[in-house]
């Protein structure tokens, strides 16, 4: 779940255990002491109920306008210590020769906040856009998918190592510098994930493909390549049918991208934990949430535009300076996957520098800071004079305690004193929990929802990456951008926020429990599995001859309706293609002749004085009227791709109820966003930020995809087979699927809502916005005049 005016400017009470004494105590008695004084004392409640209604209303007018003028105030003379308060370096925008009038101007929170959101929407274009090309790398280097999964985890191994330390060490430094480094280190990233190429070329097989390396052009190339695959999915008696797929090859590709994506989560822990800490300090708490919410949408936009950019990419060959003889339909075909990673990289080195020209403090929120800190100073004076001479010392002794506490520098020992203060807070504890299961939960729904979609509902690929990458991004942008508006507009208390968490949680296991029932009755009684296995069983089959082991899923729909998981596999001897170029497998044993008045099946008319059919051995057929032949047409017969299916209400469903959790989703992260960084002491903002990325990145971001993904392999009807192994899930099995998959995922996400639950307990006393600080602090001063009145009344 889990930036424009007023920087954040030294809280009036700060959170948790490092709030001031006088703070702290308002805090804790307002309560109290407001109730006292709005009620008036429940003995003058019941004697004159209506003059204590007019005086309420009266006072909370009066509070209303002081608070008013005390904002009006506090602005001016903001702006008459900007105006008047000389450059220091902390409040510089830029370096070196990149500094000045022109640079400083920028050194405001509406800048950083759009910078900060498109270089989001840079990196996260980085993990889409190589989302989109892993297949070209995999077939250009003959890398297994296995291995692509464990490359694929590397960011989340280096987040999991150095994330909480480097939020530590950072967190007091110059932020905007470290989050540069980080920047410069994914575009190490982007650099590495292209040098294969460079490195080793792309390949010779791509080369020999080309005018330039003697290949002949041939319009009919692509066609033969085709036509030569498929070929190997018949039934072949005598042998000779699809060979075994070779296995790895060269190793040293594979580790360059392990330790780039190793390389890139070092950089986006620096990116998430610094950014967001630094935003919400240099931004004035009410709008925090707005601004926040907007940075958000900007990175939503980044999977759009990076699978945008390597469909592009892929559509030009991957060496560009060369003529190849094929097109991009041919399977052959090698698109250019390294070309999108230099321009990334460019784009973030210029965003990277941009970055960490910004101040270590914006001028607004030092500005804001020192006017917070000198009313501090005189309320602490005010009380000094009327307490006695042992509160004023103990009084100066938790002031100095509390400066040396914010001063303390960085070490090793103060790194565990603080990460074992993060493990005792409750609330935030129970967040990063929630936070856990979440993810856990939400796993398939984030990496498998293409191809849930594909099994499910018999959509295509295009389809499938359709939805998930534009009808579903625009409902959580949707989500994302209401929901911080509305907070920054009402300013919701800490308890509200933490039950519209636990709504929202509640909302979304009611849904994934409702993906579990729309299903696609059709689509699950319609594929026939019949692979032999010798080993297992001796026993002739229908296609136990065929020599189908490695033959590739390519589904054909037989005359009976049903779909076969190859030509091979329905037992299919023969191919003819009509006119018209549609091809029609016939003689096929698996097939009964049922002579279904929709299906259009051949005839000897129909291969009358033709030269489109083939035997077994690929040879032509001298006469379609042998008696041998009339007998395999009257066998079963069969058409490439599988049955057509009516799965199209229950898709429409599906994607209904998708779009509804998006937005519920995508609603919940601010508020679950500032819950938590407002659970914990100012110091230890950043700090708690990487402390919970290293937890998430460790018990979710890498345990989910194994365990989810192993759910997916246990569902798995048919594999392929390799010279050496396992190969890739051809077939699912749907139901199981439907069920299996979203059930395991509403258990994680109740547990994640249960944790809620206690985030929403412990988090009543919570102050999340200035306001309400001001509010109580404003409500205790009037009830304290007051009460001095009637004193001076009395004497």
């Amino acid at each position: 779940m889990v930036q424009g005016e007023a920087p954040v400017e030294g809280r009036v009470t700060a959170r948790s255990d490092e709030q001031p004494e006088e703070a702290t105590a308002a805090a804790a008695e307002a309560p109290e002491e407001l109730h006292k004084l709005l009620n008036n004392g429940n003995a003058h409640e019941t004697t004159d109920n209506k003059s204590n209604k007019g005086a309420q209303a009266r006072i909370k007018a009066k509070l209303k306008r002081e608070k008013s003028e005390q904002d009006r105030l506090m602005t001016e003379e903001i702006n008459k210590l900007l105006n008047d308060m000389p450059l220091e370096k902390n409040v510089t925008c830029g370096f070196w020769l990149f500094r000045g009038t022109f640079f400083q101007r920028f050194a405001n929170q509406t800048a950083y906040v759009l910078l900060y959101g498109i270089v989001g929407c840079i990196f996260s274009m980085t993990y889409a856009y190589f989302n989109g090309t892993i297949t070209t790398i995999e077939k250009r280097f003959k890398i297994p998918s296995k291995n692509t999964g464990i490359i694929s985890v590397g960011n989340d191994i280096s987040q999991t190592l150095v994330s909480a330390v480097l939020a530590y060490y950072a967190g007091k430094g110059h932020r905007p510098r470290w989050i540069g480094f980080g920047l410069l280190t994914i575009v190490l990233f982007c650099l590495m994930t292209t040098s294969p190429h460079f490195l080793y070329g792309p390949g010779e097989d791509a080369l020999a493909l080309t005018k330039e390396f003697g290949a002949l052009p041939d319009e009919n190339a692509t066609m033969e390549a085709i036509e030569e695959q498929r070929s190997k999915t018949l039934c072949r008696l005598s042998g000779g049918g699809a060979e075994c797929e070779v296995g790895e090859g060269n190793f040293a590709p594979q580790v360059l991208l392990f330790v780039a994506q190793f390389i890139s989560g070092i950089g986006g822990s620096l990116y998430y934990t610094l950014g967001v800490s630094y935003m919400d300090d240099n931004t004035k708490k009410s709008k925090t949430p707005a601004l926040l919410s907007l940075s958000y949408f900007l990175r939503m936009l980044g999977p759009a535009i990076g699978y945008a950019l390597a469909s592009f990419c892929l559509r030009l060959y991957i060496a560009p300076q060369l003529h190849p003889v094929i097109n991009n339909k041919d399977p052959r075909w090698l698109g250019a996957w390294w070309l999108g990673w230099l321009v990334m990289g460019g784009l973030l080195s210029c965003s990277g520098i941009f970055l960490s020209m910004f101040p270590k403090e914006l001028p607004r929120a030092a500005a804001r800071r020192m006017v917070e800190e000198k009313r501090r100073r005189e309320r602490h004076s005010l009380k000094q004079k009327e307490s006695t001479e042992k509160e004023k010392l103990t009084a100066d002794l938790e002031a100095r305690a509390e400066q040396s506490a914010a001063e303390q520098k960085a070490s090793f020992k103060d790194m565990l004193v603080t990460f074992r203060r993060l493990t005792t807070n409750k609330t935030y504890m129970c967040n990063t929990l929630s936070n856990i299961f979440y993810l856990i939960g939400y796993t398939p729904f984030w990496i498998f929802t293409p191809k849930y979609i594909e099994v499910q509902y018999k959509q295509s690929a295009a389809t499938s990456s359709m939805v998930t990458g534009t009808v579903a991004l625009a409902f959580s942008a949707i989500g994302v951008l209401l929901s911080g508006f509305i907070i920054s507009r009402y300013k919701p208390k800490a308890r509200y926020m933490a039950a519209w968490n636990v709504i929202c949680a509640v909302l979304v296991v009611a849904g994934v429990v409702t993906y579990a029932f729309i299903g696609c009755p059709d689509n699950e009684r319609s594929v026939i599995v019949n692979i032999h296995n010798s080993a297992v069983n001796d026993s002739v089959t229908c296609n136990s001859a065929c020599s189908c082991d490695y033959v590739r899923y390519s589904p054909v729909c037989g005359e009976n309706s049903m779909t076969y998981i190859s030509a091979c596999h329905a037992g299919c001897k023969m191919e003819h293609v009509r006119p018209d170029g549609k091809k029609v497998f016939y003689d096929c044993s698996c097939i009964p002749g049922t002579r279904n008045s929709t299906f259009n099946r051949l005839t000897p008319l129909d291969l009358a004085n033709e030269a489109n059919s083939r035997d077994l051995t690929g040879k032509a057929l001298e006469t379609a009227l042998s008696i041998e032949y009339l007998e395999q047409l009257a066998a079963g017969q069969a058409t490439p791709g599988a049955c057509p299916v009516n799965c199209w209400t229950q898709f429409v469903a599906f994607l209904s109820v998708m779009c509804f959790l998006k937005f519920i989703g995508a609603a919940g992260r601010a508020s679950n966003f500032l819950v938590s960084v407002r659970c914990v002491p100012e110091k230890d903002k950043t700090a708690a930020m990487g402390f919970g990325m290293m937890l998430c990145s460790m018990f979710a971001f890498i345990p989910g995809p194994i365990f989810f993904g192993w759910i997916f392999d246990r569902m798995c009807l048919v594999w392929g087979k390799t010279c050496t192994n396992k190969g890739n899930c051809w077939l699912y099995d749907p139901e199981s699927m439907r069920y299996t998959l979203n059930f395991t995922a509403a258990v994680f996400i109740s547990l994640g809502a249960i944790f809620d639950f206690g985030v929403w307990y412990y988090v009543k006393d919570l102050k999340i916005f200035d306001e309400e600080v001001k509010e109580v602090e404003m409500q205790i001063v009037q009830h304290e005049e007051e009460v001095n009145a009637e004193k001076n009344t009395e004497i």
